[in-house]
């Protein structure tokens, strides 16, 4: 039974990459609709797909992620993870259909939801920006704020996997991927040009479009902006990714997983001190 991957809105629910990829379950209003209803809804999600990884992005309305907090503790369940990366919300919906493509193989629920961390790796995510006046997610200096305010200034901006700011100019160029990537663009109240010189400067295999996430514009401090996230597309790739990892057991819930945190339930591996020298021992041994 494969793994329920969900977002929280359609716009982070990307079209299918091939014919294996799991349609995306979409939790909508979750703080809008009756707590009963929306319990009702997860509980059956569970009892349907065994378990539920629920994907969201930082920008998402803090309503709905004290939400879907409270539905996991009513449920008691330990098969709910919910993850928010440190991700903009374009490569959140990347992410998330990475992991409805591995949802179609035969990775366990501890696998598959413990992937997501190391996915973001092999994620490069930013856009440009019409301005940075209101941009808290990386850092920007004196300089470019006062230039934010000249009418037609741009700025392309990669806030992850480590931030980087330049001027969107001919010649400007951002640290891209040292692997082959497709190159995703979603494009706000904003024209520019300059995503065209990713395509070549970062390699990529070629560039796709889709709908901007509504929460960007929160996420970024601007609706005047092209987000883009360069990722990797072919599912035999990620599947190699995931498991050449090494796989352990939680010594909590019992899920295999990667990595060192248990994303159903948070556990992490007991520490185990090594044993004293025998010399020590004897030294605090009475006479």
């Amino acid at each position: 039974m494969p793994t329920a991957i969900a977002v929280t809105s359609v716009d982070l629910a990307l079209p299918a990459q091939d014919e294996r990829t799991m349609p995306a379950v979409v939790l909508r209003d979750l703080d809008r609709r009756p707590l009963e209803q929306t319990l009702l809804e997860v509980q059956a999600l569970v009892e349907q797909f065994g378990h539920l990884v629920v994907v969201c992005s930082q920008a998402t309305p803090q309503p709905v992620l004290r939400r879907l907090y409270t539905l996991r503790a009513l449920l008691e369940s330990d098969r709910i993870a919910l993850f928010v990366p440190e991700l903009p919300p374009l490569g959140v919906a990347v992410l998330a259909r990475q992991l409805r493509q591995l949802a179609s193989c035969d990775l366990s629920p501890g696998v598959l939801a413990s992937a997501g961390r190391l996915l973001t790796h092999y994620l490069h995510a930013g856009a440009v920006l019409g301005s940075v006046a209101r941009l808290d997610r990386v850092p920007v200096g004196l300089k470019a704020h006062a230039k934010s305010w000249v009418p037609g200034t741009q700025f392309a901006v990669v806030a992850h996997p480590e931030p980087q700011l330049v001027k969107a100019v001919p010649g400007a160029a951002l640290k891209g991927p040292e692997f082959g990537t497709w190159l995703l663009l979603a494009k706000g109240q904003l024209q520019s040009d300059w995503t065209a010189s990713l395509v070549n400067s970062w390699g990529a295999h070629g560039m796709r479009e889709a709908p901007l996430p509504a929460e960007s514009a929160a996420w970024w401090g601007t609706g005047r902006l092209v987000e883009f996230c360069a990722h990797l597309a072919d599912l035999s790739v990620l599947y190699q990714l995931v498991t050449s990892v090494r796989q352990s057991v939680c010594h909590w819930c019992g899920v295999d997983v990667i990595g060192d945190r248990c994303v159903f339930c948070s556990a992490t591996p007991p520490t185990h001190h090594p044993p004293a020298p025998r010399a020590a021992l004897e030294r605090r041994a009475p006479a």
